[in-house]
C-alpha cells in the first residue's frame, strides 16, 4: 500500500513536471501553458456531457426497477477522469481522456466487475442487542 500511494504522490508528480518541462523547451513556455488550459477546458466539457449521458441512463434503469451498477461505476469514471484533466499534465490527461471513451471505460468497468465478483453485501446493523432487527437497519459493507 505504501509504494502505491508513493507511486502516486511522489513518483507520478515528477514525471509529469519531467515531461512537462519537456514539452516547453520544445514548443515553448506560452504554448505549454495554452495546452494546459485547453486540456482542462475540454476534459470540464466532456466530463459534462459524459455525466449528464451517464445520469439519463442511470434513471432509465431505475425506472424499469433494475439496480444501475455499471451506469454508476462508469459515473465514477468519468468524476475522476474529469478530476484528473483538471490536474496539470501529460500522463494523467492521457488517463482523462480515456475515462471519457465510452468504450474504454466500458471496457474497464467490466474488468472491475469480474475483479471483485461478490460485489457488496448487506448485513443487519444499528440495532441494540436483543432486539429484532428492521428493514430500515440495512447498511452496506465492503
Amino acid at each position: 500500500m505504501f509504494g502505491r500511494l508513493l507511486l502516486l504522490f511522489v513518483f507520478l508528480p515528477m514525471v509529469e513536471l519531467y515531461l512537462l518541462i519537456m514539452l516547453g523547451a520544445r514548443i515553448g513556455p506560452m504554448p505549454t501553458i495554452g495546452l494546459i488550459v485547453l486540456t482542462g477546458i475540454i476534459g470540464a466539457t466532456l466530463a459534462r456531457q459524459q455525466g449528464l449521458s451517464t445520469l439519463a441512463r442511470i434513471q432509465n434503469e431505475l425506472r424499469q426497477g433494475r439496480a444501475p451498477t455499471q451506469e454508476l461505476t462508469e459515473g465514477a469514471m468519468i468524476l475522476v477522469g474529469g478530476l484528473v484533466l483538471l490536474t496539470p499534465g501529460i500522463l494523467t490527461d492521457i488517463f482523462g481522456f480515456a475515462m471519457m471513451v465510452p468504450g474504454i471505460r466500458k471496457s474497464l468497468a467490466k474488468q472491475f466487475k469480474v475483479r471483485f465478483p461478490k460485489g457488496f453485501t448487506s448485513t443487519r446493523a444499528g440495532f441494540q442487542a436483543g432486539t429484532k432487527p428492521r428493514p430500515e437497519d440495512d447498511v452496506i459493507d465492503i
